[in-house]
């Protein structure tokens, strides 16, 4: 007898081949899918390294259905991905913010957009590659769990899913190491099991972002400003705020004698801030737009709450912290203080092994 229906998320690399494999072996009834969500020549070409947007990653996913036997689609979701993760990438950059797009592609579009048309299917599912778990907690609520390796945890950019969207999401992979997925996909015989992983933001494969930004926008994008310093004194000029980013080091063209980094973007002075390393650290930060997962957001009108917040994508091991609620804020303390406090980019905190809530950091 037939499980369950679930659509698969196939990018056309081995993560989501074998995502596909695990739940047919255990008795669902599996669909692919390959979401097109970006194409240009420069993408396309970029898939050869292991880009997930495009003509190859559909034409890899197909080749792994065939060899599982599974119907595979390839579905327009261009439109969706142009006005919540493009346009919403270009904006934050020009507002002065820094995004943090693969958070808005798994809301909007892999979950949001795709569940609505899996379930129109008569899917109960949908599943993806993604190094992560979902667990449904005590009391009632659904989390993101930790994947078994830290090294290539990615529930950071899941936190704001929806209540809804997990529960009808399953991620069969959270529960391998990497080198084991390769491994199971090189047994089954699948002809990804050693396609690289993919490294850049999809539609920016030359890893320009304000290049980018200066041909999608043209007219929009601030030009020319000031490096200051803390005082507001002068130290030189800028090619423009989107080119920067809270932390940054690399790029500026000053020659200060010493190392120097962004401590702050001021999009209304046109002005990059400068400072010493040390004024790079912080220990306190607040979100707007929290996604209360584990809890609800009553859970914090009686006061503190301890937590661990993870702040870049990239960072490995999570801070031990205090939050409070301030209104449609979440206030976070951290109880040491942490590098390049970045406004918009995510603060996601968890509570043991899964995450709590999360928010923009403003």
């Amino acid at each position: 007898m037939t499980g369950p229906r679930v659509v698969v998320g196939m990018s056309g690399g081995v993560d989501s081949s074998v995502a596909a494999l695990l739940l047919k072996e255990e008795g669902y009834d599996v669909i692919g899918v390959t979401m097109q969500i970006w194409q240009s020549e420069s993408s396309a070409a970029a898939e050869r390294d292991g880009g997930c947007c495009g003509t190859l990653a559909a034409a890899d996913a197909a080749r792994v259905a065939d060899v599982l036997d599974i119907p595979h689609y390839v579905m327009d979701f261009r439109p969706e991905f142009e006005e919540h993760v493009v346009r919403y990438f270009v904006d934050s950059y020009i507002r002065g913010r820094t995004p943090n797009p693969c958070v808005a592609c798994n809301r909007f579009v892999k979950w949001e957009a795709l569940l609505d048309r899996s379930l129109a299917l008569g899917a109960e599912y949908i599943a993806t590659g993604h190094y992560a778990g979902i667990v449904k907690l005590e009391n009632g609520r659904y989390s993101v769990r930790n994947a078994v390796t830290a090294a290539k945890d990615q529930t950071y950019a899941l936190y704001q899913l929806t209540q809804r969207q997990l529960s009808h999401t399953l991620m069969p992979v959270g529960g391998y190491t990497k080198p084991e997925i390769r491994e199971i996909a090189e047994k089954a015989g699948l002809p990804v099991a050693s396609k690289p992983d993919s490294q850049e933001i999809c539609f920016i494969p030359d890893d320009d972002y304000g290049g980018f930004i200066d041909r999608y926008a043209p007219g929009r994008v601030p030009g020319p400003g000031s490096f200051v310093d803390s005082g507001g004194n002068i130290l030189g000029t800028h090619r423009g705020i989107t080119h920067y980013t809270v932390g940054q080091r690399k790029h500026l063209g000053l020659p200060m004698g010493k190392p120097v980094f962004v401590t702050g973007i001021d999009p209304e002075k046109n002005e990059v801030r400068i400072g010493s390393g040390d004024e790079v650290f912080g220990t306190e930060l607040t979100c707007d737009e929290v996604n209360y997962m584990a809890v609800g957001e009553e859970a914090f009108r009686t006061g503190e709450i301890r937590a661990r917040a993870k702040i870049r994508y990239t960072q490995r091991d999570a801070v031990p912290c205090t939050l409070r609620r301030e209104g449609k804020l979440l206030r976070c303390v951290f109880d040491v203080p942490v590098r390049a406090i970045t406004p918009g980019q995510a603060a996601v905190f968890y509570e043991g092994d899964h995450i709590l809530c999360g928010g923009t950091i403003l």
